[in-house]
């Protein structure tokens, strides 16, 4: 399931002016996705980035294989900046996410002077925005949002988005719980069960093992209609969704549960989801983490949401996994927070989503 073709500019050239601020000999060009050399350099980029924010990195060549890679190029477009020696110095990737909603990672070599530091973010965010128009132009749209991120201590980052016309419009607890063995009797079987007339059960599978569609467009379904009115919400297409989770490096079909009210046992009715995936433990135990979990309202108040997380909860531990990670909305009056503490989440850490809203025309 591949969406629509890429909308971006492919060419850096086409859209950053020649008088560009940066060094002489220095010079914004395309990424070359294939390139080991060139994926390992921008790994080492983005987790100086992680590093210096958060103070601890995180990110691996998977992680930039999903921006770079040919597979993930369908929804996606890159650029470096090299020093006059050819050395990546800065990278910019954009994400055409769903209509109205362009992601947008910025990376700056954090050895850098500030007076290069700031041409280098220039750039990158004139690219950004021509990028921006073009998806905007593709989409019949007025107005093209690019939606990027801060970690919340990262001053040099804020000052970078502050000073390119961004704005900070949500924060993000970054949650984690720990797991243990004997939490893999939470449930009678991670695989389904029930509970107060409710059904939790991994989406179903077709003889060659690929998951059913019907479960996964429920899934998509109840997601979408449990975000509706969330922060920031923009409709994303089946093909769009199933596509963006798919690239994942921790992807796993048999994280993808369904929820469903059996007050009808001949048509079971889907009201809730949760989408799990893989978290890489480096040289220790990997974790579970939760992408996405959605009820719908009129379901709400039957225990489905604490169900779905005792279900991952409790494949985790069955998995000898120790932890199970989240995001939580720290700005949303719904107060979900409360229930992951009361369940023995905790924050680990916090980050920032910026925006910019550029005119197409």
């Amino acid at each position: 399931m591949i969406p629509e073709d890429n909308r971006f500019e492919s060419d850096p050239a086409s859209v950053i002016p020649g008088d560009h601020p940066l060094p002489d000999g220095w010079e914004p060009g395309p990424v070359d996705g294939e390139d080991p050399a060139t994926v390992a350099r921008l790994t080492e980029l983005l987790r100086a980035h992680e590093e210096a924010g958060r103070g601890w990195a995180g990110s691996t060549e998977d992680d930039v294989l999903v921006e770079v890679s040919e597979h993930g190029l369908a929804t996606r477009e890159n650029v470096a900046v090299r020093d006059a020696d050819g050395t990546i110095r800065a990278w910019g990737s954009v994400h055409d996410r769903a209509e109205g909603r362009m992601l947008f990672v910025h990376v700056v070599d954090r050895s850098l002077d500030d007076d290069t530091a700031v041409a280098c973010s220039d750039v990158l965010v004139e690219w950004a925005q021509a990028q921006a128009r073009a998806v905007g132009e593709q989409r019949g749209l007025d107005v093209q949002q690019i939606d990027t991120g801060a970690f919340e201590g990262d001053e040099r980052q804020h000052r970078f988005l502050e000073d390119a016309g961004f704005t900070k419009v949500r924060t993000w607890w970054q949650m984690s719980r720990a797991v243990t063995p004997d939490e893999a009797g939470l449930v009678p079987a991670p695989e389904s069960w029930e509970r107060r007339g409710v059904r939790f059960r991994l989406v179903g599978r077709e003889d060659d093992g690929m998951p059913d569609e019907s479960c996964l467009r429920a899934v998509h379904d109840v997601l979408e209609g449990a975000f509706t009115d969330h922060f920031n919400s923009a409709e994303e297409t089946f093909d769009e969704f199933i596509h963006r989770l798919r690239e994942d490096p921790g992807h796993r079909w048999d994280h993808w549960w369904l929820a469903e009210l059996l007050d009808d046992p001949e048509s079971p009715e889907p009201v809730g989801a949760l989408v799990g995936t893989v978290s890489d433990g480096g040289e220790g135990p990997d974790g579970s983490y939760v992408s996405y979990l959605g009820v719908l309202e009129t379901a709400r108040g039957r225990g489905v949401a604490t169900g779905l997380l005792r279900t991952i909860i409790a494949d985790a531990a069955a998995r000898g996994r120790d932890r199970v990670g989240l995001e939580v909305d720290a700005d949303s009056p719904t107060g979900a927070d409360g229930l992951y503490v009361a369940m023995g989440w905790s924050t680990r850490y916090v980050t920032e989503s910026w925006h910019r809203d550029v005119p197409v025309a």
